[in-house]
């Protein structure tokens, strides 16, 4: 028993030593350190002080880019036709003032609505094409409420940007940014109308660049090369702002990635340095300058690698190149890869297409490439995609509200035409107004014979009083449409 009630003392008494140890161990240890710091874990904690500032590093503040951007952030209505308007008939409008419109009746206007970004002082705004498309009317709504009629200056279906007009001084505006400066994980803010609430602000970074999804299926010479982001956008986001944490423009909201129609985690936006040509052509041009290399390009991945025995994986491949196109004339030929356009190096179509679309018709441009094992540099000419080095002031275009394309050997054999111009885009103007649909092939003016844009332009300058155009549309029903300038 006494042995027993020894060894118990024992034991008690070099716990108490070791539990004093151990604190004084502890004491020395962390004297320094908050009694209450004394969990765990495999994960360090950040701890965030009264500044809002975690581990010494700011957290982003959105306040001062919100604020001014919600004053150049506009509400866009448009007012506009239903395309079943006549019943998806072609017609002859001087058959229906003769002899009626055999019963049919034009259905009441449509609305719809988004956003646009007011850029300058002066009352310039740009929104998305598809916002303003096929419009009769288009108002924006301004932060401080007040409502104005806009302009429709012109569009570039090709890109989906439009540039609207509003006579108006003074206005608050957003600066242009850089988007080639932005980065992916970037902070950027979405400032637009959804589902018609006014100056909403969303968050979100950068998770992508140079994305095409393929949404302007219906443009022969579609343009994608989106920014892609998390920030929340919905219906009626199209054409507001996408902006950085400093209130620069960077790019212009267009699409969702979405199986529901709204927001579900990805939005797509222009990036503001295609944007800055497009509207510098429709203010100086009335319609946008575009120029073509004249090649047929892919991307390149595993399988053409393989195929065509491809060692780097860097660049876009030359897939054909277009007779009498720059490209061809600069010495570029099928099995190429583009590396380098203008100092920048590409890897992928969009992002060729985007560098691309930056420059005019008759801009010299210097290309990299390689040919197996041999590393080259052409300098080559931009050409438009009529073949011409040459730019064209055209009023008369911007004025018709539609853009115009050679028609194809293969059009032309089927219909059994000799010659053309065909209408691939129309918005607002004249050609619309008279009741001219997509697809229509003019053949004359005034029975002047129409082969090339610059036709249209010499049949209608100067001219005052009535119109009259002949065509036919890609089905071979021929139609007349009359109008007035």
């Amino acid at each position: 028993m006494v042995s027993k009630l020894k060894n118990t003392i024992s034991i008690t008494v070099l716990a108490v030593l070791a539990g004093f140890a151990g604190a004084g161990i502890y004491s020395n240890i962390f004297k320094d350190s908050p009694s209450h710091l004394v969990t765990t874990s495999t994960q360090p904690a950040r701890f965030v002080n009264y500044n809002g500032k975690a581990n010494g590093i700011s957290a982003p503040d959105f306040v001062d880019a919100s604020e001014s951007t919600v004053q150049a952030v506009v509400h866009v209505k448009t007012t506009f036709m239903p395309a079943s308007s006549r019943n998806g008939q072609y017609y002859n409008p001087f058959q229906d003032f003769f002899f009626g419109d055999r019963g049919m009746q034009n259905p009441a206007p449509a609305i719809s609505a988004g956003s646009g970004v007011i850029i300058s002082d002066d009352g310039y705004i740009v929104t998305n094409n598809h916002v303003i498309a096929n419009s009769e009317k288009v108002e924006v709504t301004l932060h401080d409420k007040r409502t104005l009629t806009a302009t429709v200056i012109g569009s570039d279906p090709s890109t989906d940007i439009a540039l609207l007009k509003v006579d108006e001084k003074m206005l608050p505006y957003v600066s242009y940014g850089n988007s080639d400066q932005v980065k992916v994980g970037e902070w950027v803010l979405a400032v637009g109308n959804p589902f018609n609430l006014t100056s909403t602000v969303t968050a979100g970074i950068v998770s992508a660049k140079a994305r095409n999804i393929s949404i302007l299926p219906d443009q022969q010479f579609p343009i994608e090369s989106f920014i892609q982001t998390d920030a929340a956008v919905n219906p009626g986001n199209s054409g507001g702002a996408l902006v950085d944490t400093d209130g620069n423009l960077i790019g212009i909201n267009t699409a969702i990635a979405s199986n529901t129609g709204a927001y579900s985690g990805y939005s797509f936006a222009i990036p503001v340095n295609m944007i800055k040509k497009v509207v510098n052509d429709l203010i100086e041009f009335g319609n946008v300058q575009r120029g073509f290399i004249g090649v047929n390009i892919r991307d390149i991945d595993s399988k053409l690698a393989l195929e065509k025995n491809i060692k780097n994986m860097k660049g876009v491949y030359v897939a054909g190149t277009s007779e009498g196109g720059a490209a061809q004339i600069a010495g570029l030929k099928e099995g190429d890869i583009i590396t380098n356009i203008g100092g920048v190096e590409v890897n992928s179509t969009p992002e060729l297409q985007e560098l691309v679309s930056r420059y005019r018709p008759g801009d010299k441009l210097d290309i990299a490439y390689s040919r197996g094992s041999s590393e080259k540099i052409a300098s080559l000419v931009l050409r438009s995609k009529a073949g011409e080095t040459k730019m064209v002031k055209n009023e008369v275009v911007s004025l018709l509200g539609a853009e115009f394309e050679p028609v194809s050997r293969e059009e032309s054999h089927k219909l059994g035409i000799q010659n053309g111009v065909k209408i691939t885009a129309l918005n607002a103007g004249k050609l619309r107004t008279a009741g001219i649909r997509e697809g229509f092939i003019i053949q004359s003016i005034d029975n002047k014979i129409i082969n090339n844009t610059e036709d249209i332009v010499a049949a209608l300058s100067n001219k005052q009083g009535g119109v009259l155009i002949e065509g036919i549309y890609p089905n071979g029903v021929r139609a007349y449409y009359g109008f007035g300038l």
